[in-house]
């Protein structure tokens, strides 16, 4: 009874596969796409800031950075430097500030660096376009980010603002004033930018929040209550500005994230790192004033990193493993398929995102030369040595004594102690030559 439309469908099968030859093309798969690249810095945010490490005992809320770490990777041993523009010089080079020459706020980077956003043009056939948004503070000329090989950028040449509702705002090679907020002009560049790429990107995002001037962001914001925003209320007493300004720039990363088309953000890593730590004025146990920002203490130098998104397949851990801010640079260039997984100074983590147990790099370093302090401090999993200008040293126990209120050289040292000094000595005049 149905034999008729039987045949008829096997007679449309047998002349739609006999008017195919062999040599006609099947179904051609596309490409594994490369992953994109956000690279978010927060400007003076350290562990006593950042919620889900147990230093500080009053934490900003940021449900975006909190949805990150529970589908990513957060970093307990992270180094940066003390001050704002040798982390970022180690990030665009992969080198140390001894080879870079930016050690201190102010030291401009050579053109003649080889920028993460060359090696990246040099290495994947420029798969990948690429931008610098926000805070650049590497140098004062307005055509600095582009000679390093930056695609675009727009944002603030300097340090820090007057003003996060006056400053000066670089786009283009031009500058003029602009009263939008910082936080916000900044979120509005990345989106507007990220929506004009048709290839892989790779967006270094970088706020001037929270560093100073303290103040009260727009309230819709922020989840610090109504805060007085004369500036009385603000020098007494600081802190709720200052989480007040984490909060805006989280509340912010969130708009940027829900911007993302759902393909976009599938396939989006994003690394979220804070540039050192927090400023004297807001630094909360257990750092003090002395161990905070521009020191060479933890409260200086170990600063949260999380990293999520495409490829982070360890989700909610926390991982010991020493990372130098150094490690950014191949760390994204092996991200973006380049091959590489050791570039100058700088190892890639890729691999920590994936697995537990790895062991990327045995020392972690960072240097600073600034009028308050210079010197240099380098550890291994367990000890750390401090040498500062004048050659006074301090060592010690990481394991024991994580906040350094005990100082090895004050007593004598055991036959392991010596050993580590001796080699963290030796590591750190190869480092610096």
């Amino acid at each position: 009874m149905n034999s008729p439309k039987v045949f008829s469908i096997a007679l449309v099968c047998f002349l739609v596969i006999s008017c195919k030859t062999d040599d006609s093309p099947g179904p051609i798969p596309s490409p594994a796409a490369k992953p994109n690249i956000l690279l978010i810095i927060a400007d003076d945010m350290g562990l006593d800031a950042t919620p889900g490490f147990s230093e500080g005992s009053v934490k900003p809320s940021m449900p975006n950075l909190e949805a990150l770490m529970s589908t990513g990777v957060s970093f307990r041993n992270f180094w940066s430097a003390p001050v704002c523009s040798p982390t970022r010089a180690t990030i665009l080079t992969g080198r140390y500030g001894v080879k870079t020459g930016v050690v201190g706020v102010g030291d401009e980077i050579s053109t003649s660096e080889t920028s993460i956003q060359k090696y990246l043009d040099n290495n994947t056939d420029r798969a990948y376009s690429h931008a610098v948004i926000g805070k650049w503070h590497l140098s004062s000329s307005a055509t600095n980010p582009t000679a390093m090989g930056v695609g675009y950028y727009a944002g603030l040449l300097n340090g820090g603002v007057p003003s996060y509702t006056n400053w000066q705002f670089t786009e283009n090679g031009s500058s003029a004033v602009t009263n939008e907020y910082s936080t916000t002009k900044f979120t509005d560049l990345a989106i507007d930018w990220v929506a004009q790429q048709d290839q892989p990107w790779f967006l270094w995002l970088a706020h001037n929040a929270p560093h100073t001037p303290f103040h009260l962001p727009p309230s819709s914001l922020h989840h610090q209550g109504d805060l007085p925003s004369d500036e009385a209320s603000i020098t007494a007493n600081p802190l709720p500005y200052y989480m007040a300004a984490i909060e805006a720039m989280d509340t912010e990363t969130g708009r940027l994230l829900s911007s993302l088309s759902e393909e976009d953000r599938a396939n989006t890593i994003i690394i979220f790192i804070g540039d050192n730590g927090t400023p004297n004025q807001v630094a909360q146990a257990p750092y003090s004033r002395q161990t905070a920002k521009g020191s060479l203490y933890q409260g200086g130098v170990n600063v949260p990193m999380v990293i999520s998104g495409n490829g982070v397949t360890r989700n909610g851990v926390f991982e010991s493993a020493l990372v130098n801010s150094t490690d950014l640079f191949a760390t994204i260039a092996d991200i973006a398929g380049t091959g590489s997984s050791q570039i100058q100074d700088s190892h890639s983590i890729k691999d920590i995102l994936t697995s537990s147990g790895q062991t990327i790099r045995e020392i972690a370093y960072s240097e600073v030369a600034e009028n308050n302090v210079t010197g240099y401090a380098i550890r291994n999993s367990t000890y750390k040595l401090i040498v500062f200008e004048d050659g006074t040293r301090e060592f010690y126990n990481l394991i024991q004594d994580p906040y350094e209120s005990d100082d090895l050289l004050d007593n004598t040292l055991s036959t392991v102690e010596t050993s580590n000094l001796t080699q963290l000595q030796a590591q750190a005049l190869d480092i610096r030559g």
